[in-house]
């Protein structure tokens, strides 16, 4: 090693990254705590504003920013998107050299900067007001040039970084997120946005597998393993068996399910006659169903917590499909 290069430091020991892990931590709740306080408060009526205007916007959000705030302004963007508001980032530095263009006067632009004098969005800012676009800002700097500008302030309160030179947006960058983040929930709560909703939006992945449809996993027609009251247990196991779903669906004279007969049942009721009495007298009584509308995480919660293996989907009482654990699993939903 030549005397002009560096030495290297010390490795810190365990105990150090753990106390400055928690420092983090700290840094970063005294930052939301600070956030909340001041939504009880001085933030309260532009967040208010903030919302009814991005909710009354004819065309889509455009969040932009630049920096840290920018990949937090992107993050925002998608999560609005995914929760029922039209949104996309704009970065806005390729804002100045065309994408200016992808604004329209119908959309709502969300500028993100901390300090609110981050010279890459005067471009931006220009055209929001030269076109009556309306304009919101998240800073720290109620008098920065993006705060004056806005139409609607959202000022951050003041918190140290959890960088000990309080130097990189640490703490700064996680209540960005956090105020963008109440924003999309405020606006999914007041679009009655819901989970089926959200499926449109995540097909894909172990999201997407757990907002499945039932109707999409379940078996019908004649996979259903069904037997009428009335019917000798002798049959009803010959149905289990060909059908491999570990039960059959009992049905009275209307078609409607009145019982079901597991293989726990069998085994509750094991005895010499068990083949020869009606499965009236073995079936388990007004069993757990589910709707073909129902996502396929709830069939999984509801296997789960009955300690089953199959339920019987039904439309009202009467049986049109089933559906097994091993469906569930297959379709990705854990």
């Amino acid at each position: 090693m030549t005397s002009s290069q560096p030495r290297p430091a010390a490795s810190p020991s365990p105990d150090a990254d753990i106390a400055s892990a928690l420092h983090t931590f700290e840094a970063q709740a005294s930052g939301i705590a600070a956030l909340a306080s001041a939504l009880h408060d001085e933030l309260a009526t532009a967040f208010v504003a903030a919302v009814k205007l991005m909710r009354e916007a004819k065309g889509r959000v455009i969040v932009t920013g630049v920096g840290k705030s920018g990949h937090i302004a992107r993050k925002v963007a998608s999560t609005l998107a995914s929760t029922g508001t039209p949104a996309f980032f704009v970065h806005a530095v390729e804002a100045s050299h065309g994408d200016l263009g992808m604004i329209t006067a119908d959309d709502v632009i969300v500028a993100l900067s901390w300090s609110g004098e981050s010279v890459e969005l005067k471009d931006l800012i220009t055209y929001s007001r030269r076109f009556g676009i309306g304009l919101i800002a998240i800073s720290a700097n109620a008098d920065s040039t993006l705060a004056q500008a806005a139409d609607i302030a959202l000022t951050l309160p003041k918190a140290r970084e959890a960088c000990p030179h309080n130097l990189a947006p640490t703490t700064s960058s996680l209540m960005q997120l956090a105020l963008g983040d109440a924003l999309a929930v405020a606006l999914l709560e007041g679009r009655g946005f819901t989970s089926v909703d959200f499926g449109v939006f995540h097909p894909g992945g172990k999201l997407g597998a757990n907002l499945k449809f039932v109707r999409d996993l379940m078996h019908t027609g004649a996979a259903i393993p069904l037997k009428p009251l009335g019917t000798p247990m002798s049959e009803a196991l010959v149905e289990m068996s060909s059908k491999s779903f570990g039960c059959v669906g009992i049905v009275d004279g209307n078609g409607a399910l009145v019982g079901i007969v597991t293989d726990g049942d069998l085994r509750r009721h094991m005895r010499p006659d068990l083949m020869t009495v009606p499965v009236d007298d073995i079936m388990t009584k007004n069993p757990k169903t589910i709707g073909a509308d129902a996502l396929a995480g709830r069939v999984l919660d509801i296997l789960n917590s009955s300690k089953i293996t199959a339920l019987i989907v039904t439309d009202g009482a009467r049986p049109i499909g089933i559906v097994h654990l091993h469906d569930v699993l297959r379709a990705g939903v854990v």
